[in-house]
């Protein structure tokens, strides 16, 4: 015998089970504490919260996307969708293999390779136009993920898009963040 316990928006189903002893005649769950079983949780509700957190994580990349040049925290991407941000960045890294930070740094990043591509600006000015607080920071992560430092990319970075479409040269261009294996491993 099974009886389903609903407790806030998850629902149990628990073995029926006689209580023994002392516990006998109270109602609710110490009846069943001293008892063993393993509640199952119906695949209804969790589907449906499993949902409710992907709508909420596609609200924080699109925030992200859009409001890249401001100045965002993880803490400030969690309250937006009432989440913890410790909740937020395992979920985001689940969901998207990367954490919100490296997301958010990864489209500064991108916008700022179209920003210098383009020519006009400063590597400094392109750093505060795309919301880094400091050049240094900037030019590191730059680095990292492009391959080259900023400045070498800013008078290089034209001749090797030249003659190709804006759409074209944002996918070929666009940083990959990859993990590097531990000393002495291969890749792959």
């Amino acid at each position: 015998m099974v009886k389903t316990v609903h407790f806030g928006r998850m629902a149990f189903e628990v073995p029926r089970q006689r209580a023994r002893g002392r516990l006998a005649g109270r109602r609710g769950r110490r009846a069943v504490a001293g008892t063993s079983y393993d509640p199952v949780v119906t695949s209804k509700p969790a589907a449906e919260q499993r949902l409710r957190d992907l709508a909420r994580l596609r609200r924080v990349r699109d925030r992200i996307d859009r409001d890249y040049a401001q100045p965002l925290d993880v803490e400030a991407l969690a309250r937006g969708v009432n989440m913890s941000a410790g909740h937020l960045s395992r979920a985001f890294r689940q969901a998207y293999g990367e954490s919100p930070y490296s997301y958010l740094m990864t489209r500064r990043i991108e916008r700022a390779m179209t920003l210098l591509r383009r020519g006009g600006l400063s590597v400094t000015e392109v750093c505060f136009a795309v919301g880094c607080s400091s050049l240094g920071t900037f030019s590191t992560r730059f680095t990292e993920l492009v391959g080259v430092p900023p400045s070498v990319y800013r008078r290089e970075g034209a001749r090797a898009t030249a003659g190709m479409p804006a759409c074209v040269a944002k996918q070929v261009t666009r940083p990959v963040r990859t993990r590097r294996p531990p000393d002495g491993e291969p890749p792959g």
